[in-house]
């Protein structure tokens, strides 16, 4: 390939990138640039799907996947935040999963995504809210089977040294992750944000 071929096909790219993610230019300080060419064709598949991460995980690995909850507790926000369009004092609920698969022969999991969000249970019928601390089916598949007709804003996306995990988690504290942010919408309100995490 010669190399203006590779130019062209690295502007094109970061073209479309911008074109997914509607809030690069605002990503936290903490991220850091991706050089999508360093990525492999799973980890590409991960960070632009707009569909379920379980379930493209299972189809590319075929391995059930674990959806592992490692907290969950309802909070008042200390300040506004704008990307949930919620006052200071609004009450969201802090969930943060592990998504893996845990095959026969191997003596731990192997985690294929940390993820961490922020629900607004005002916003999200009661059936979603009681599945919510018992579902194995993670976020994704409490939206599916609720009649919420839903969609997802990308927002950023980078690379980051991971810290202050959950204890369950901990291992992969400052190891680097590939890392996007989105959120999802029904009926013209925002339901929560979403930062999923994948390891390198």
């Amino acid at each position: 390939m010669k190399i203006d071929t590779i130019q062209h096909s690295g502007a094109f790219v970061n073209t479309r990138m911008k074109a997914l993610f509607v809030a690069q230019d605002d990503k936290p300080v903490t991220l850091r640039e991706i050089d999508l060419a360093l990525l492999t064709p799973f980890q590409r598949g991960l960070l632009v799907t707009d569909g379920t991460v379980t379930r493209f995980i299972e189809a590319y690995t075929f391995t059930p996947v674990e959806v592992a909850l490692l907290q969950q507790s309802k909070r008042a926000l200390s300040a506004e935040h704008i990307w949930l369009e919620l006052p200071a004092g609004a009450e969201v609920i802090l969930r943060q999963v592990a998504l893996q698969t845990h095959l026969p022969d191997e003596s731990s999991p192997t985690i294929h995504t940390y993820a961490e969000s922020l629900v607004v249970p005002k916003r999200l019928p009661k059936s979603f809210l009681e599945g919510l601390e018992s579902d194995k089916h993670g976020l994704g598949g409490l939206l599916r089977h609720s009649s919420l007709e839903t969609r997802r804003e990308l927002l950023w996306c980078g690379v980051e040294n991971l810290t202050h995990l959950p204890p369950a988690i901990a291992h992969l504290e400052g190891k680097p992750f590939i890392s996007r942010a989105y959120r999802v919408f029904a009926n013209q309100e925002l339901l929560m944000l979403i930062n999923e995490n994948f390891p390198l």
